[in-house]
């Protein structure tokens, strides 16, 4: 199951559950949609993994499986990453 992790870990912006606008990697990596267009290049800064729009969890759904209420961000915020 999905930590739907709830900022970017670039800029903080606040990533609801139900956010069209949160990006994932394969490691659960979190990014706004305009982190990722205007930064990131498609790219986790991280493991440099491909960013897909996170699946958005059923509003019925949150009670018995929550969204993650731990934030992650980077100290540094986030650099362009060059293509692997």
């Amino acid at each position: 199951m999905l930590a739907l992790r709830p900022n970017c870990e670039c800029c903080d912006k606040d990533l609801p559950p139900g956010s069209r606008e949160a990006m994932i990697c394969s490691f659960e990596c979190t990014f706004c949609l305009d982190c990722l267009e205007t930064v990131l290049d498609g790219r986790c800064p991280n493991c440099s993994g491909e960013l897909v729009r996170r699946p958005v969890r059923p509003a019925s759904k949150l009670d018995k499986f929550p969204a993650s209420t731990e934030r992650v961000l980077k100290a540094e915020g986030c650099a362009p990453v060059k293509a692997a």
